[in-house]
Order: C-alpha cells, then sequence, then structure tokens
C-alpha cells in the first residue's frame, strides 16, 4: 500500500507543480483526507465497495463543489481504481514532497523549563545555517528531561538532557 500511495502521490504532484496550484491543491487534499478521517459515513462510502463507482463520483461531485478541478479529477481515478483508502497515506507522502521543495526542516527543541523565544529562535537559527534549510521550529517542554535539551531535527535526535546523562552513568556503573 505504501508504494502506491507514493506513485499516486508523485503524480498528483508532478501534475500540480507543472500546473503551479500545488499549493492549493496540497491543501485540498488535506481538507478531503480530514473530513474523511473524521467522519465515519463519508469514509464507509468512498472505501466501501458495496457502493459503486458511478455512486462514489456522484458523491464526490456533490461533497466538493469548489475543489481544484485538478483534484476532483484526481480524486476521480482514485474511485475508479479502488484506491481511495491510500488518501491518507497519500496525504503524508504530498506532505513529505512539500517539506523536501520548500526544504523545510522540523525541529523541535525540548526542554526541562519554558526557554526564552530569543533561544528558541537563535538555536533554529544555527540548525537551519548549518543544514542550508529553512526550519520549521517547535518548542516544548518536559520536566522529566530534568534539564539541558533533547533536539529533533528532521528523525535525528540530539540528546542533552541530564536525564540522558545519568541514564548512560547509570549504565556504566551497571557494567563496571
Amino acid at each position: 500500500m505504501e508504494e502506491i500511495a507514493t506513485v499516486y502521490a508523485r503524480a498528483l504532484f508532478e501534475a500540480a507543480e507543472d500546473a503551479g496550484r500545488f499549493d492549493v491543491v496540497r491543501e485540498q487534499l488535506g481538507q478531503v483526507a480530514d473530513a474523511l478521517a473524521e467522519n465515519d459515513d463519508l469514509r464507509t462510502f468512498f472505501f466501501s465497495p458495496y457502493f459503486s463507482t458511478q455512486e462514489k463520483r456522484d458523491g464526490l461531485a456533490r461533497t466538493l463543489t469548489d475543489a481544484d478541478p485538478l483534484l476532483t479529477n484526481f480524486l476521480e481515478l482514485l474511485i475508479e481504481n479502488h484506491r481511495m483508502p491510500v488518501v491518507f497515506r497519500m496525504r503524508r507522502e504530498l506532505d513529505r514532497l512539500w517539506e523536501r521543495q520548500n526544504r523545510l526542516l522540523a525541529v523541535e527543541v525540548t526542554s526541562a523549563v519554558a526557554l526564552e523565544d530569543a533561544t528558541v529562535a537563535r538555536i533554529g537559527e544555527q540548525v537551519g545555517t548549518q543544514t542550508g534549510r529553512r526550519v520549521q521550529l517547535t518548542s516544548t517542554v518536559d520536566p522529566e528531561i530534568l534539564g539541558g535539551i533533547v533536539l529533533r531535527v528532521g528523525n535525528a535526535i540530539l540528546d542533552a538532557s541530564i536525564r540522558n546523562r545519568l541514564e548512560q552513568l547509570r549504565r556504566q556503573v551497571a557494567r563496571g
């Protein structure tokens, strides 16, 4: 299923990018995915084999009145090929492609106490300078780390917390 979602997402990405409407299509696909996630009846209708392709097309036309024609045609293709259930994975893949295109990098700073906004911004600037990417920065507070910070940059984690240091020391003492 993951490969199917990737293929369809890439196709939508390229078509929307060529048309210069990628941001609009991405946003609208997100709205469709959110609506499907929140409404059991809607999800059952579009995912179930009990309803015909034509019934689903008609339902789509009634549901998406102001959607971009590119997205509407794409969703009709998914309905025709019985691929609507991959819409959630496609959304994640499309978001990943969008982040890559816009050179965005998710950075999360976790600290035991709230940091000043200027400090968090400085950390984000440093990461952006070192990676050459635009940073999408979030900051959270987790008293369980005791002190220091945990920095999550994309999929990598730099754990400079006191809790981590204490755990490392405990392991060294246990081995010794």
